[in-house]
């Protein structure tokens, strides 16, 4: 497991990328995650395994999370990976354009460390 942090607009986004074998594995980590950060506004992920994919964007506006990480999967040709972020929310809006961008960065900037 890779960890990052980066703060936005006082919004913390810390990400955490793993190299897993499965979708149950994935299930499992996001399940533990959920529980150790039970007072994080939202927990997105995606994730590409052997040809099964999913993004989630846990509240946030529909496809400003899971899917700009999910893409950044692909734009790296990773397999057998999944990137979850962590955001707490600083009290100002980033709006869909912002969201977009820092689950974005969040997943390049962890990608840069593999």
């Amino acid at each position: 497991m890779i960890e990052n942090e980066i703060i936005i607009k006082k919004s913390k986004f810390i990400t955490k990328l793993y190299n897993i074998d499965n979708v149950d594995d994935a299930k499992k980590i996001i399940e533990d995650l959920k529980k150790e950060y039970k007072k994080a506004d939202h927990i997105v992920y995606a994730y590409s395994i052997n040809g099964q994919e999913k993004a989630y964007d846990d509240k946030e506006p529909s496809h400003t999370a899971g899917m700009p990480i999910l893409n950044v999967i692909h734009m790296k040709k990773l397999n057998n990976i999944l990137i979850v972020v962590i955001r707490y929310f600083g009290g100002i809006k980033l709006g869909a354009g912002g969201l977009t961008r820092a689950y974005s960065n969040s997943a390049s900037e962890i990608i840069k460390k593999l």
